[in-house]
């Protein structure tokens, strides 16, 4: 998949989808986060990613940004913002679609991965919510000695104080019935 990577100056009209990154994956992808974007019309189409290590591995944990839905991938080979965006759209199709979300990403994921922008994150909760999920993350990496796959579910049954305690899975969903 090749996506257009928008200009940091473009309006929400213009983006399809917004990637919030932290500043260690923008460094690792060479990519400049100049403004922080506010917040997509379209929760589907706005998430956030942080890069982490476990067990000497890099991995990359990518969250809906409203509903804290995650899934964590390999970073090795993550390069620049080409490879990050094939990699985690291709990530997002396999683990919405095992977990039984097709509809969710046909119909309202994939069709925003046309048109991308990078952008810092915007906010503190998810910020610190996605440093619980890393935390836990690291636990079935290596201890549990689950696949990246794998863990992603795992953390999607977690419920979350940034959800009043709802799990990210059902807030996922949830967010059609709010759209």
């Amino acid at each position: 998949m090749v996506a257009d990577i928008v200009s940091p100056d473009s309006t929400l009209k213009e983006v399809d989808m917004i990637f919030r990154l932290t500043t260690k994956l923008a460094k690792k992808l060479h990519t400049a986060l100049p403004k922080v974007l506010p917040a997509d019309p379209n929760p589907f189409a706005d998430w956030s990613a942080h890069l982490f290590t476990a067990d000497r591995a890099q991995y990359i944990l990518i969250s809906n940004t409203a509903s804290l839905y995650s899934m964590v991938m390999f970073g090795k080979g993550i390069t620049d913002d080409c490879a990050f965006l094939d990699r985690a759209t291709r990530n997002m199709g396999e683990v919405l679609r095992e977990d039984g979300l097709t509809f969710f990403w046909e119909k309202f994921v994939s069709t925003g991965a046309a048109r991308v922008s990078f952008s810092k994150a915007w906010s503190r909760s998810v910020t610190g919510s996605m440093n619980d999920l890393v935390f836990q993350a690291k636990f079935y990496l290596i201890e549990r000695e689950l696949s990246p796959f794998d863990v992603s579910f795992e953390l999607n049954q977690t419920p979350m104080s940034y959800l009043n305690r709802a799990i990210p899975r059902d807030a996922f969903r949830n967010l059609f019935k709010m759209g």
